[in-house]
């Protein structure tokens, strides 16, 4: 497939790539360890080698493609099959031994993060989901790039409250593991309902058993370039609005796929899909929150900021989908607090709220992302906040994810810096009353009957 460029739309995108932010947020790479399956000694080896061959051209290929086209490549990542699936037959601690493997062949060819240190446990958990699960904590205090996600529930499965109360305590303890460093062990941890086999993004990123031996995967992002349209268009009602919004994404998508179908010719593996999210950094300009105080929000989190993302997610997807024929991942507008400089701003005046924002997770993509919270924060509340945000996602046939990071040692108020592309948040409040009874009961809350469709 050629995609070609009028000029109009070439200038354009040199607007959007100087003075909007605009880039390509990540290439990953997904390779399956299916069959690397064997002794603890030659798995290793096996996993080493398959990704340093199948890999090893990645970062340079972004980079040539960086001068190529003029457009900036932020990350370039790998996602591997769910370790919990090819684990069953290791002993529970050499789990940890399978992440300090794809530790080291991320950093020998260069890559930001390696996802996959994860479990599809949404009804129930087999030996190797339980033993990765186990060592979940320390096999991301211990390693650099590996990133891990567990999938608790889904529309079809219902959410598995067992599983939930479990990641309740691996957060904990890997938040605990990690406390010298604001808890980063847990910021490289997601949970998942309904979640995505193809999603590019870090932390959530796994190669799911319906992909192909190996494959290209493209996230785009452009808040920046979103909320310069809104800006200059103050008048416009909510129609003229999304149309303009969509003409927009349909451009930044169109940029996206041509990125990954190169890199799909260089690398000489399949293109697989284009993720149209939206996804802030903490660069001043490049925020979600400002998108939607440009649409005439004093703060994001008061009230309209849900009718506001349902509208601007409603456009990225629309936007995105004329723009590619084949679209995946997450897809929509990601709204992590501390990846987010308008978000943060929002926390510390007081606008937005640990309530306001699970609303909002009810109509944009994923779900609570890079919330830092108190660090006395009990495994129950955890559970119980993973719970809530799971039953949106089953409820509404979507993906919704949670990211917390208990910050040991502080309190609400306090703030919590990870650097980079992570970013800085001040720790938010909870509720003061218990839900531990709630998570405790355990078993797995039945799927609705939405999801019996067949």
């Amino acid at each position: 497939m050629k995609i070609t460029f009028a000029p109009d739309e070439i200038l354009q995108t040199i607007e959007m790539v100087v003075n909007e932010h605009l880039d390509i947020r990540t290439i990953t790479m997904g390779i399956s360890l299916l069959d690397c399956v064997d002794s603890i000694q030659r798995m290793e080896q096996k996993i080493y080698d398959k990704i340093s061959r199948k890999a090893e051209r990645l970062v340079a290929v972004g980079s040539t493609l960086e001068s190529r086209y003029g457009i900036p490549i932020i990350n370039k990542r790998v996602a591997v099959t769910p370790v919990g699936m090819i684990a069953s037959h290791l002993k529970p601690a050499e789990t940890v031994r399978i992440a300090k493997v794809l530790d080291r062949a991320a950093a020998n060819i260069g890559i930001n993060f390696i996802g996959g240190f994860s479990a599809l446990v949404q009804k129930g958990c087999t030996t190797g989901d339980l033993n990765l699960i186990d060592h979940i904590a320390e096999a991301l205090a211990e390693t650099e790039y590996v990133c891990s996600s567990v999938n608790i529930g889904s529309t079809k499965a219902g959410i598995n409250m067992d599983a939930v109360l479990k990641m309740g305590q691996v957060i904990l303890e890997a938040a605990q593991r990690t406390a010298d460093r604001d808890g980063i062990a847990a910021a490289k941890l997601v949970v998942f309902c309904n979640a995505p086999e193809d999603n590019p993004f870090m932390a959530g990123a796994f190669h799911g058993v319906g992909e192909p031996e190996c494959v290209i995967n493209v996230g785009v992002s452009g808040p920046g370039v979103v909320a310069s349209v809104v800006k200059k268009h103050p008048q416009a009602d909510f129609g003229e609005l999304a149309n303009l919004i969509k003409r927009t994404v349909f451009k930044i998508t169109r940029m996206g796929e041509l990125i990954g179908r190169a890199a799909s010719a260089e690398l000489a593996v399949p293109f697989g899909i284009v993720d149209l999210s939206l996804a802030p950094t903490p660069a001043i300009g490049d925020s979600v929150a400002d998108i939607l105080e440009s649409m005439g929000l004093e703060r994001c989190g008061t009230h309209g900021t849900t009718a506001a993302l349902a509208l601007l997610n409603d456009a990225v997807k629309k936007g995105g989908a004329m723009a590619s024929s084949h679209v995946g991942g997450l897809s929509g507008a990601f709204i992590p607090v501390s990846e987010d400089a308008g978000m943060v701003r929002a926390v510390e005046d007081g606008a937005l709220t640990l309530d306001k924002l699970e609303a909002m997770t009810c109509v944009c993509s994923v779900g609570l992302d890079m919330i830092a919270l108190p660090g006395d924060v009990s495994a129950e509340t955890l559970a119980a906040i993973i719970a809530d945000e799971a039953a949106i996602g089953m409820i509404n046939k979507k993906t919704t994810a949670v990211r917390l990071i208990p910050a040991i040692g502080k309190k609400a108020g306090d703030r919590v810096e990870f650097g980079g592309l992570l970013g800085g948040a001040p720790v938010m409040r909870l509720h003061p009353f218990s839900s531990a009874a709630f998570v405790r009961r355990g078993g797995r809350i039945p799927a609705p009957i939405t999801g019996l469709t067949n």
